[in-house]
């Protein structure tokens, strides 16, 4: 009796670690989940009377951010988050519980978000058009068409007048004259479009809001500044819903504003999508062809002992140190050379002598590479001898075994490893720092421009993102529950990237388990 419950004894302690691991697990998800949520969720705005300093009364437009806050006395403190015009960061307040006088809800107070990505808590008066009053009812419509006229003038800024910009850079590496025919031609062309599209935005000024903040001032806000408006006090709870789902779009498929503290982040997502694929396609063959060279090639010997003990050692080193030597050889030795080579003409400017997308993958592939060796190695272990002799005496050669029967067969180690790796690629953030991942990339690595992919281009990656607006943002309130949502999409994508992997792992073994069967 007292064996068996010696016996039993490992069994409940690891059972009790497994489940305070997965409490911890799902803490975790869970904080971040609900601080995440919070970002979405359109909170209701409120004019609010307290008492400053010296007992004054005082009223300010804001939203309830949190109760939980207390001081030293046990005073509970509730935190406001305030927007007003010309701040560049929401402001918060901290107020004690009978400072606060009045709280109200007003129907008229409205959200406005600008195209800067500052917001403004303001009471709506009207709009006009120049002198000309217009009723409330047109605005949803005139936000549209403003928009579109926007849209229309941006894609003539960042086309034609792009190119034209691109043209006289040229002209001038070139010391073309001014007088030249061509180099006048493109002028007046600049000259025509930059008077059309000043007429235009004059136009769209006339259009404007009228606005009451806190302070009792009156504001005229040009239409075209505005992004979007939510009427939160006037809304439903389905109307919420419908505007909780609209900003998970927009915060998956807009760029980030305001210092990284507000708007989306699709061009994080994206570069760090791309670039975790570039690293998978350069680790996977490299990291597979030394496993099968260590397991299947190399003599069993003191050096091939010395490279495993290498590989395995090369996991434990700081990622900075990959970062540091990525940035050296890679960047500098090799991107370098490359720009002597083939841009000379690019040249003092950089080209591929400056960090970009290739070599962050470059140099996340070094980094995870011992991780796709081991797992691969491990995999060829596993495969029978039985197998490798029975090809053999068939009349295989070693390279056709290899390709044919053990590769196959250890391809759901093979997928393992590129499934650790992917795990660490897409969540590390210090070598990014040093070799092309930066704040705000002004272009994507691909898009519909010749040759498509640009892997000199910098790129920007939701870990870099998240560092970004967790050290260096002020704000406590509506900033750090997008850097949550941040790190909750971050979860997700390497969660996704995972599912898919396991799902061809898991596909692989029951493909060569039913073919072994059969042999």
């Amino acid at each position: 009796m007292l064996n068996r419950q010696k016996e039993g004894l490992p069994i409940v302690g690891g059972a009790a670690l497994v489940a305070i691991i997965l409490l911890l697990l799902c803490g975790m998800v869970g904080i971040m989940l609900v601080k995440g949520m919070q970002h979405f969720w359109p909170a209701p705005l409120y004019e609010v009377t307290y008492q400053d300093a010296k007992g004054e009364p005082k009223s300010m437009y804001a939203s309830l951010l949190s109760k939980d806050f207390t001081t030293t006395g046990g005073h509970k403190r509730w935190l406001f988050n305030q927007a007003r015009l010309y701040q560049f960061s929401d402001q918060q307040h901290l107020l004690e519980e009978q400072q606060i006088l009045r709280m109200q809800t007003l129907p008229e107070l409205i959200d406005i978000q600008l195209r800067s990505g500052n917001r403004l808590f303001a009471r709506l008066l009207g709009v006009n058009d120049g002198e000309v009053p217009l009723p409330l009812a047109q605005l949803p419509e005139l936000l549209d068409q403003v928009s579109a006229e926007v849209a229309a003038i941006s894609e003539v800024e960042q086309g034609r007048l792009a190119a034209i910009h691109q043209q006289i850079a040229q002209y001038n590496r070139r010391a073309v004259e001014e007088e030249a025919p061509a180099r006048v031609k493109l002028e007046q062309e600049f000259s025509t479009l930059m008077a059309s599209l000043d007429a235009r935005r004059k136009t769209l000024a006339q259009i404007r809001l009228l606005l009451v903040f806190d302070t009792g001032e009156h504001y005229h806000l040009p239409l075209a500044d505005v992004e979007k408006y939510l009427q939160i006090n006037q809304q439903g709870n389905l109307q919420k819903f419908v505007t909780f789902l609209g900003n998970i779009w927009e915060f998956v498929s807009d760029t980030p504003k305001r210092a990284n503290s507000a708007g989306g982040v699709f061009p994080a997502l994206f570069g760090t999508v791309v670039m975790v694929l570039l690293m998978t396609l350069i680790v996977t063959p490299l990291g597979v062809m030394a496993a099968i060279y260590l397991n299947e090639y190399a003599p069993n010997n003191s050096v091939t002992s010395l490279i495993r003990i290498g590989v395995n050692n090369l996991a434990g080193v700081p990622s900075i140190v990959y970062g540091v030597f990525g940035l050296g050889f890679f960047v500098y030795q090799v991107g370098g050379n490359i720009d002597k080579l083939f841009f000379s003409e690019h040249l003092p400017a950089p080209t591929f002598g400056a960090p970009g997308i290739f070599w962050a993958a470059l140099t996340m592939a070094m980094l995870t590479l011992p991780v796709v060796i081991v797992a691969t190695e491990e995999g060829l272990r596993r495969v029978p001898d039985s197998l490798r002799q029975g090809s053999y005496a068939l009349g295989a050669t070693q390279f056709e075994t290899l390709w044919r029967t053990v590769i196959p067969m250890a391809s759901p180690g093979i997928m393992t490893g590129v499934i650790l790796a992917i795990a660490r690629g897409a969540g590390e953030v210090a070598p990014l720092l040093l070799v092309g991942a930066v704040k705000f990339a002004p272009t994507l690595p691909v898009d519909m421009e010749f040759p498509y992919l640009h892997l000199d281009r910098q790129f920007m990656h939701l870990g870099v993102l998240i560092y970004d607006g967790a050290f260096h943002s002020n704000s406590i309130g509506h900033g750090s529950s997008m850097m949550f949502a941040s790190c909750l999409l971050l979860l997700l994508v390497v969660l996704s990237l995972n599912i898919v992997a396991v799902v061809v792992r898991a596909k692989l073994r029951r493909q060569y388990q039913a073919m072994a069967g059969q042999g």
